[in-house]
């Protein structure tokens, strides 16, 4: 059985392979190491890299696709039938809730406009009125999946007040559905999103969305930048109303003339929340572990149903 992996690290991180299992590296779409056809198991690179439009069409013997990633938008719909997506849902969940509370932090302590003062070499802390804190916020986390779990465990020694809500209500788990936002959104002083990019989700965070948090609101988006309408967000960040961190936009890269840039309260990465030295080993020991699990014969984890 052959199985393409697109780091040449990912040889070792696989762990045991199973007998006559052959493992080569395809780093990009470009560059086949070997006749694509019979292909059984493919771990492509980030899409940064290669679409899934790049390689599948000449995949023709492929059954597995195993993501790097948590999210799985980019190959929905894509995945010809009877080959299973999976995702690397839980891989990722450490390194983006770290994201996440520093984004939120250094946004609500103003860290940027202190970075910026650093740059003009200005000591003036009588420029910086008194900051916010995180500490005691009312938290809303849209998207209740494994991320949004480890958001919610290192908010705990902050002392704040977290509302969930997924796609459909869990009451027995005190999460919300999608549908009540309209009376949750006005009492949310930090809002976190964390959801797939589906056609449920796309244009989810609108105006009206907007326009129900309450003044001094931070919108964190660690989810896609389509899960966030950009005009209404600049309309709302643009006044001064609320702030953002964002490690995703709408359009992705940023253009450099966007008015996102220039606005002191919007914090932006660009689209690094798992981009941590230990993403790789976490990755591959999944990537391993479905592997063995695929040549067994035994299912697979993490299989994208309908988007999700």
């Amino acid at each position: 059985m052959k199985v393409w992996i697109a780091h040449e690290k990912g040889r070792e991180l696989l762990g045991d392979v199973p007998a006559g299992v052959e493992v080569e590296v395809c780093a990009d779409a470009a560059t086949l190491p070997s006749d694509p056809t019979d292909v059984r198991f493919w771990v492509p690179p980030f899409s940064s890299t290669v679409r899934a439009s790049d390689l599948l069409p000449k995949l023709t013997g492929l059954r597995v696709v195993q993501l790097l990633s948590a999210g799985a938008d980019n190959w929905v719909g894509h995945v010809p039938a009877g080959v299973q997506l999976c995702d690397a849902a839980g891989v990722h969940d450490a390194a983006v809730a770290e994201w996440v509370l520093g984004a939120a932090i250094g946004s609500l302590r103003q860290f940027p406009a202190f970075a910026r003062a650093q740059q003009r070499r200005e000591w003036a802390p009588g420029a910086f009125t008194p900051t916010e804190e995180l500490t005691g916020k009312r938290v809303l986390i849209v998207g209740a999946g494994s991320i949004g779990r480890a958001v919610e465990q290192r908010l705990a020694p902050f002392e704040v007040t977290v509302t969930r809500v997924a796609r459909t209500a869990r009451p027995g788990q005190d999460v919300h559905a999608v549908g009540e936002l309209p009376g949750l959104l006005p009492q949310a002083e930090v809002v976190i999103l964390l959801v797939p990019l589906t056609e449920q989700t796309r244009g989810l965070v609108d105006g009206s969305f907007l326009a129900a948090l309450p003044d001094g609101a931070l919108l964190v988006n660690a989810a896609r930048g389509p899960v966030v309408d950009t005009a209404a967000l600049l309309t709302e960040v643009a006044s001064g109303r609320i702030g953002a961190a964002l490690d995703v936009t709408d359009p992705e890269p940023l253009p450099v003339g966007h008015p996102l840039w220039e606005l002191p309260n919007v914090f932006i990465t660009p689209h690094v929340g798992g981009a941590v030295v230990g993403l790789l080993p976490r990755a591959y020991r999944l990537a391993g572990e479905q592997l063995r699990r695929f040549a067994a014969g035994e299912p697979l984890v993490n299989r994208v149903v309908d988007g999700y």
